[in-house]
């Protein structure tokens, strides 16, 4: 029989759509007479989802008692002898109820599959079993119900159902996926647009993978060898020529036709100098690359093919881009060229591409520099002539008969030209040579090492100087230009060091990955310390390897000062290069010293801004602070005169006056106060774990009773935090949130735990703030929206993110679903606290964030399918207090009433927090 076709509807997040995209293809084959039925699918109350179900034929599902509560399941056996041509199977990564057929509901697919029924099923991403950890650092929820990778591998067909974050929470705000009375907590918790906006790429990049792999199946089943690639990095090897304009232009169209190309252009430069490549044209190129959306790089290499493709395989590059050799004919040889040598061993990962130019055929632009180091053929051909040379000419002069002056003339001029191929030490080989033949064969008596005539003894002795003289002139002259033409190498990477200074690359990473591309070096690092018995520390690093814990380690340590060194791995390099190294190491000095005067420069800056803020703050109170102390003085005046009889009840409301202006007073100075202590960075919190829902109703004593609705279980873990700074941070927000709600509409403040954080929202239905101011009310002196004078300074929400910064938490403002505005107080959950874990829920009933149920007892974020996957069994919708949403309140008498208790006391207090300014919300 043959095997059923799997059919899969991955989302990154419940609601997505992919029970309602299962539906929609059902409806589709059902018309087209396909016989299809749903085995399972569970609509969670959705009406749009239950919609679509209609005018689908439904399998009785399967009773199951578990716990003393009754529980519906997929009926595999009716399902098989029903025997559908396609059957539509929710929640892949379900685990059923004890008692079932199979203890996963993937484990039920199998059996359908192998029955040769073909099945459509839905999955979220967080369910496969390889990323549970992923998932758990993205939400902070360990996924309980998990589907093996491969059983989704397998599947013939995974159709991605995608949803931006944006539009999920409209959804969810709308409240089609769950209740009203569940939203606010599943918007501020797992629905977070990072966590969704995180899911979504996890998604997107495992589907990618998988179309990779079928598509490296495709072209092995019909053997395609010609390489797809998907994203383009090209590399262009530039000479300094006048071409490489072309070369660039050309990469960057080659790199605009594949999504995500890459152009790296890359110059290398023989050590020994032998190019002389124009610095001002390299320098026009580079600028033309970054133009382009580049990056240059400069690279030292003796064997340009094999460093060219080095490069381009240590980049990981798809494709060469090269010109044409401006080779004439009759050059080709002394050997095929670069491109022919790159082309030739490129092998099948690299394309090579050889681009025509103006300057194509036109000669060499770069003329080989004129008395370089002599090279090893030159080397090998100045010992031929010098060693076979005179043998021959003996030969030769033996038949012919010119005089000895005329022999002696014909061997110097052999030594010349052994000299000016070979340099000295085939030269002198040469006259040596030369001189015992001229003594045997032409200096009498012959064939004898003797000499009679003491003038040919002087002629010999003059044949032997002018000989290693010439030779010495020339070997001379040879190293000199080879110096000269390393100086020339180094000047061009100090003068292109010196231009990244003017350039503004003030990065130490960025100079050293320059230092270790110049001379081809595994690693670099920068390391420094305080004193000479203190360890060193690593102040940049680029390479891979190892991290060196002191330069003795390094290949290559050059000192920089008594404290700092810069340290290579990879090979020892000579002498010759630590000129270079060490006017990078210096550098690499000044770029750390110049980002340490930086930061004392922006330490000085800050302490100017404070400086300012200061100054604005006097002149920001001073309508502020008079009005109520005019407000006293009057009232004051008015009860000490005696012009005028005041009744009982107007001495008491001139009382309350000066009392009201006093609490204005004490509020004003007090927010002055704190942010002054901000500014000046003086705020040392006392960092202790404490209880949320000890400290949050105690911030309330300065707002109206029954204005704010606490819920804050005390299930939460404790928090690291300074007591009075949270306290004073949640006074302000409340008071913010409370001037501006409706006189009919309540406060709410929730708190939740999300991984290793815990949560403090405090949610208002007041006008809310547009999306571009949300971050200019935390400024000091800003007061959304036509707030008028007298109403404070400005500074209350600016006062509340400075105290949460510095106990290590933020602070952000939040558009509330239906209207209003949200603040979300985040702080650190201490490592071990008085609360029970996150996501734990009475009588030991693990809730994982209200995702994921096992054995029918977690309750996975209310969901079951979209919104609601891998529920328990036969619920819709987990029920409120189990904390199937993080954040739903509890039952009536939970720790929401606990709490409203403890602000009840809070209130009657004698000591009451300093009512907070309203700044802007």
């Amino acid at each position: 029989m043959a095997r059923g076709k799997l059919r899969i509807y991955l989302g990154a997040a419940p609601g997505v759509g992919k029970t309602y995209a299962m539906l929609s293809e059902a409806h589709r084959r059902v018309e087209r007479g396909t016989d299809c039925v749903v085995a399972f699918v569970e609509h969670h109350n959705r009406p749009r989802t239950e919609v679509m179900l209609h005018g689908l034929e439904q399998i009785p599902r399967r009773d199951l008692e578990y716990r003393g509560t009754s529980f519906t399941e997929m009926d595999v056996d009716a399902v098989l002898a029903r025997r559908p041509k396609v059957a539509l199977v929710d929640e892949l990564a379900h685990t059923n109820v004890p008692g079932s057929r199979n203890p996963k509901r993937w484990q039920d697919v199998e059996e359908l599959l192998a029955a040769g029924i073909d099945v459509i099923s839905t999955v979220n991403i967080q369910h496969l079993e390889s990323l549970g950890d992923v998932v758990e650092s993205i939400t902070g929820v360990r996924q309980q119900e998990t589907v093996p990778d491969e059983v989704v591998r397998r599947a013939d067909q995974i159709e991605l159902v995608d949803m931006s974050p944006e539009a999920l929470r409209r959804r969810m705000a709308h409240g089609n996926i769950y209740k009203s009375d569940k939203v606010d907590a599943a918007l501020s918790n797992y629905f977070r647009p990072g966590n969704l906006t995180a899911l979504r790429e996890l998604a997107l990049l495992w589907v990618a993978d998988r179309v990779d792999e079928y598509l490296t199946e495709y072209r092995s089943e019909h053997r395609v060898s010609k390489i797809w690639g998907s994203r383009e990095r090209i590399v262009v090897g530039l000479t300094g020529g006048p071409e490489g304009r072309t070369l660039i232009r050309r990469a960057a169209r080659l790199a605009e036709k594949g999504a995500g190309g890459e152009v790296l252009a890359v110059y290398i430069a023989r050590s020994d100098g032998l190019t002389a490549a124009s610095p001002k044209e390299l320098a026009v190129q580079r600028t033309l690359v970054e133009d382009l959306g580049g990056t240059f790089h400069h690279v030292v290499g003796d064997d340009i093919p094999a460093s060219l493709l080095d490069f381009a395989r240590g980049v990981n590059a798809t494709q060469i881009v090269l010109g044409s050799s401006r080779r004439k004919s009759w050059q080709y040889v002394f050997g095929p060229g670069v491109g022919a040598t790159v082309a030739r061993e490129s092998g099948p990962d690299l394309d090579v591409h050889i681009v025509t130019h103006e300057e194509a055929a036109k000669g060499r632009g770069l003329p080989v520099a004129r008395g370089a180091r002599l090279g090893r053929g030159r080397i090998i051909w100045g010992w031929v002539v010098g060693l076979a040379g005179p043998p021959l000419l003996t030969l030769l002069l033996s038949t012919v008969s010119i005089g000895l002056a005329n022999d002696m003339l014909l061997f110097l001029t052999l030594t010349v030209a052994a000299a000016l191929l070979g340099g000295l030490y085939p030269a002198l080989a040469s006259a040596a040579f030369g001189s015992l033949l001229l003594n045997y064969f032409f200096t009498y008596p012959l064939h004898r090492l003797t000499i009679s005539d003491p003038k040919n003894i002087v002629a010999l002795v003059i044949f032997i100087g002018v000989a290693v003289s010439v030779a010495s002139v020339v070997d001379t002259a040879a190293r000199r230009t080879h110096q000269a033409a390393r100086l020339k190498t180094e000047s061009g990477i100090l003068s292109f060091l010196a231009g990244s200074v003017l350039r503004g690359e003030t990065s130490v990473e960025a100079l050293l990955e320059r230092v270790r591309e110049t001379f081809g070096m595994e690693s670099a690092a920068m390391l420094e310390r305080a004193s000479d018995v203190e360890p060193w520390t690593c102040a940049g690093r680029v390479g891979i390897g190892p991290e060196l814990k002191r330069p003795e380690d390094a290949d290559v340590d050059v000192p920089i000062g008594d404290h700092m060194a810069l340290a290579l791995t990879g090979r020892v390099l000579p002498a010759s290069d630590r000129r270079v190294l060490a006017a990078f190491a210096a550098q690499a000095a000044v770029v750390l010293d110049r980002r340490r005067l930086r930061e004392e420069a922006d330490q000085a800056r800050r302490l100017a801004e404070g400086n300012r803020i200061r100054t604005a703050l006097l002149a920001a109170v001073s309508h502020d602070l008079r009005t109520p102390l005019a407000g006293i003085k009057a009232a004051v005046s008015s009860l000490r005169s005696d012009d005028v009889a005041w009744s009982e009840e107007d001495q008491a409301e001139l009382l309350e006056g000066i009392e009201e202006g006093a609490d204005r007073l004490d509020h004003l100075v007090g927010n002055l106060l704190d942010m002054s202590r901000l500014q000046t960075g003086t705020v040392t919190p006392i960092i202790r774990d404490i209880d949320v829902d000890e400290v949050v109703p105690m911030a309330l004593g300065g707002v109206p009773e029954d204005s704010v609705e606490l819920d804050i279980p005390e299930t939460l873990p404790m928090v690291s935090v300074d007591a009075g700074l949270l306290e004073r941070s949640v006074a302000n927000l409340v008071e913010n949130a409370v001037k501006y709600s409706p006189p009919e509409q309540t406060v709410l403040v929730s708190a939740s735990a999300i991984a290793d954080r815990v949560e403090v929202r405090v949610v208002d239905r007041g006008p809310g703030v547009p999306d571009e101011a949300k971050e200019r009310i935390f400024e000091p002196f800003q007061r959304h929206g036509d707030v008028p004078r007298g109403a404070g300074v400005g500074l209350g929400l600016a006062v509340a993110r400075g105290f949460t910064e510095a106990m290590g938490g933020t602070l952000m403002a939040e558009d509330t679903p239906g209207g209003g505005l949200t603040m979300v107080l985040s702080l650190r959950a201490a490592a071990r606290g008085g609360g029970t874990a996150a996501g734990h829920g009475e009588n030991g009933e693990n809730r994982d964030n209200g995702e994921n149920r096992d054995n029918g007892e977690n309750r996975e974020h209310g969901e079951s399918g979209e919104g609601g996957e891998s529920g328990a069994p036969g619920e819709a919708e987990a029920r409120p207090g189990d904390l199937g949403v993080p954040g739903v309140p509890g039952d009536a008498g939970g720790p929401a009433d606990v709490t409203k208790a403890r602000a009840e006391r809070s209130r009657t207090g004698a000591d009451s927090p300093v009512r907070p300014e309203r700044q802007a919300s």
